[in-house]
């Protein structure tokens, strides 16, 4: 199997650029109809689709922030140390996600 050429690199990169924004798209509308339906007839509210949002917007940015530095990690001439910085803030702020997330489990069921 060969490897894909530049033009193929970029296509495929677009492509899954798209997929992305698509999935995105369609978990924020998910999110705000199980909030519309929460406001409206007082249903329990399902936070599957607002998890699956934060998931995935931490996962893009880690992975953003972890190929930038990869990038630049062998560049004598570059001087970004940044990127760092900012997947040790990021980390932290999954890990507060993640804590929040397992009290709001928690709490609904010692409610439920």
């Amino acid at each position: 199997m060969r490897k894909p050429d530049e033009m193929e690199r970029h296509i495929i990169a677009k492509a899954q650029r798209n997929a992305y924004l698509f999935l995105v798209a369609a978990l924020l509308l998910w999110s705000l109809y199980e909030s519309l339906c929460v406001f409206l007839w007082h249903s329990r509210l399902n936070l599957l689709p607002c998890g699956l949002l934060s998931g995935a917007a931490l996962v893009q940015a880690f992975s953003q922030l972890l190929l930038t530095r990869r990038a630049v990690k062998d560049d004598e001439d570059s001087q970004e140390t940044a990127p760092l910085a900012r997947l040790v803030v990021l980390a932290c702020v999954a890990a507060g996600v993640a804590a929040t997330a397992a009290a709001a489990v928690l709490l609904a069921g010692v409610r439920g």
